[in-house]
């Protein structure tokens, strides 16, 4: 929960918690080239956006899903922008912000770094009221007349502070891994190339950092500074001409949980005790009962 304050007094904001998983992770940095990058360039057809693909997907799936991608041959249609995961490390000096080994609670929920915790106010309620209930006649009323007790009578400070429930909110460690993606640009004409590949180096300015967002989260993403070329205009064949840049990224992300294949739930929820009793056996003990006849015994 996030508290907002305004003229009127406090809004409860609910703040959803989505998994980070692999997928994720591939969604941060399409979403970071196709939309907030949002390259256009110059096409016998006028300013018109470059198309971007993800490079893993099916050939019948690319047909289907955008057919302006391909011609009547099936050929694609350049200049394009395809973006294609190479590989991934899991290392153990490369992390973020938990670098030690946060072991889990040895439950069935699991859970080991606590998130958030707030008080629970119903659970807390029914604690102070019972006890405002218990001792409500001594306070108030005629205690010969139940009709006079008050349920919700105040009671001390230091009572409160004894018995109040806590809601807290853990979830498991991050898995920190290092991704590498290869961002491949491709056009027939050099000055089309020239249009694609110029924001890559400028969004960054003086250094080769940025930050890609999906569903919540935020990875740290490196641009390498080797922007390779794989050209075939010095190729005096039939076939047509190919201008090609290769862009490496490495994306510092983090994984939580096993995604479907987790046992744990993600989000854990869990109350802490305010109060133990012990039940106990009077006829064992020898303990005489409080009330006998319907009158109090002291």
């Amino acid at each position: 929960m996030k508290d907002i304050s305004n003229v009127s007094g406090t809004i409860k904001q609910i703040i959803s918690f989505e998994p980070s998983t692999l997928e994720t992770i591939d969604y941060s940095i399409y979403d970071f080239v196709d939309k907030e990058l949002n390259i256009f360039c110059t096409t016998n057809k006028g300013f018109n956006k470059v198309p971007v693909i993800w490079q893993a997907s099916e050939r019948a799936f690319q047909i289907k899903d955008d057919k302006d991608l391909r011609d009547d041959n099936g050929t694609l249609i350049f200049p394009m922008i395809s973006i294609a995961r190479t590989g991934f490390e899991k290392s153990l000096t490369d992390k973020g912000v938990f670098y030690g080994n946060s072991y889990p609670v040895n439950d069935a929920k699991g859970g080991s770094i606590t998130v958030a915790r707030k008080v629970g106010q119903n659970k807390t309620g029914n604690f102070l009221n019972a006890d405002a209930y218990r001792k409500k006649n001594k306070i108030v009323g005629n205690k010969g007349n139940p009709g006079s007790q008050q349920i919700n009578f105040p009671s001390r400070k230091k009572t409160n502070e004894k018995k109040i429930v806590y809601e807290t909110l853990t979830m498991p460690a991050p898995s920190y891994v290092s991704v590498d993606y290869a961002i491949t640009i491709r056009s027939e004409y050099q000055q089309q190339i020239n249009e694609i590949v110029q924001p890559f180096v400028t969004i960054t300015n003086g250094i080769n950092y940025l930050v890609f967002k999906r569903d919540g989260h935020s990875y740290e993403a490196f641009v390498q500074s080797d922007f390779s070329s794989n050209n075939d205009i010095t190729e005096l064949g039939a076939e047509t001409r190919v201008y090609e840049t290769e862009i490496s990224v490495r994306v510092l992300g983090y994984l939580i949980g096993g995604d479907k294949n987790e046992k744990r739930p993600n989000v854990v929820v869990r109350e802490n005790a305010v109060e133990i009793r012990t039940a106990r056996e009077r006829v064992v003990v020898g303990d005489e009962p409080d009330w006998s006849n319907g009158k109090f015994r002291p």
